[in-house]
C-alpha cells in the first residue's frame, strides 16, 4: 500500500449522508487541513430518513446542524447540502449533472467518495444510496471536465481534477497515516450525538471510538498505528 499522494491544496468530499464522512475519512480530512489545505463537503442528501422514530422534517435539520459541527471539528467551513431524498437516491443522469456541477464549482485537485461497492464485506450489502452517490460520483469526475456531456452547466467552466480517492474500502492501492489526527476523528463522529444515540444503548464517545478503531486502525502494509485506506483513481 502506498501513500496517498498529498502534493495538492484543494479537495471536496462527495457523500450521501450525514455522519457518512465520519466514519473514517474525517481523519484524513484532519491531517489535510492541519497540513493548510482546503477541504469542502458535498452532501447529496441531508440524512433525514436516518432516525428512527424522528420525523423527516425534523431529522433533517438537525442532521445538517451536527455535520456542520462534526466539520468544523477537523477544520471545514464549506458544506453543501443537494437536497435529494435521503433512502431515495438513484444513479441518474441528473445526479451526475449535480455532482459536476459542485466539481466544477468548488475546482478541486482530488475528489474523494465512498465504498460504493455492492457490499462491504461477505454478507454485508451497502446502501443503495452509498451506491449511487459513489458511482454517480466517480462518473461525474470525468463529466465535470468534459464541455458536451451536460450542456446546461455551461455557465460553470469545466474543471478536471487529478485524483478520485474511494474510502471505507476493505483493502486499498494507497493509505493515509491517521494517528496524529485519530483522537480529533473521533470527537467529530461523537458530534452526530442525536444519530448515534439512536442506534444503541452506548454513550455516543464509545460508539465512536469503536468504529473509529475498525475503520482508522492499522492497515497491512502500511507503517502506521491509525491509517485509512483509499482506492485511487488517475485523471489527465
Amino acid at each position: 500500500m502506498e501513500q496517498l499522494p498529498e502534493d495538492w491544496q484543494r479537495g471536496i468530499v462527495i457523500v450521501a449522508h450525514p455522519d457518512d464522512i465520519e466514519y473514517g475519512a474525517a481523519a484524513a480530512v484532519a491531517r489535510w487541513t492541519r497540513q493548510g489545505k482546503d477541504i469542502r463537503y458535498v452532501l447529496v442528501s441531508s440524512g433525514e430518513a436516518g432516525i428512527a422514530g424522528l420525523p423527516p422534517a425534523e431529522s433533517g435539520p438537525l442532521r445538517e446542524d451536527e455535520e456542520r459541527a462534526s466539520a468544523k471539528i477537523v477544520g471545514v467551513s464549506e458544506v453543501e447540502f443537494l437536497g435529494y431524498p435521503d433512502g431515495r437516491i438513484e444513479e441518474s443522469l441528473a445526479l451526475r449533472r449535480d455532482l459536476a456541477a459542485a466539481i466544477r464549482r468548488h475546482r478541486p485537485d482530488i475528489v474523494v467518495l465512498f465504498n460504493s461497492a455492492d457490499v462491504w464485506a461477505r454478507g454485508y450489502a451497502n446502501s443503495a444510496d452509498h451506491r449511487a452517490v459513489g458511482r454517480a460520483g466517480l462518473d461525474a469526475v470525468s463529466d465535470a471536465g468534459n464541455e458536451w456531456i451536460h450542456p446546461e452547466l455551461a455557465d460553470l467552466p469545466t474543471w478536471s481534477p487529478r485524483w478520485a480517492a474511494i474510502y471505507g474500502v476493505p483493502d486499498g492501492s494507497h493509505g493515509v497515516d491517521v494517528t496524529e489526527t485519530f483522537e480529533v476523528a473521533v470527537e467529530s463522529l461523537t458530534a452526530h450525538r442525536r444519530y448515534l444515540e439512536a442506534l444503541g444503548p452506548e454513550p455516543a464517545p464509545v460508539q465512536a471510538r469503536a468504529v473509529l478503531e475498525m475503520s482508522a486502525g492499522p492497515k497491512e502494509a502500511f507503517p502506521a498505528a491509525h491509517a485509512i485506506a483509499f482506492e485511487l483513481y488517475h485523471y489527465d
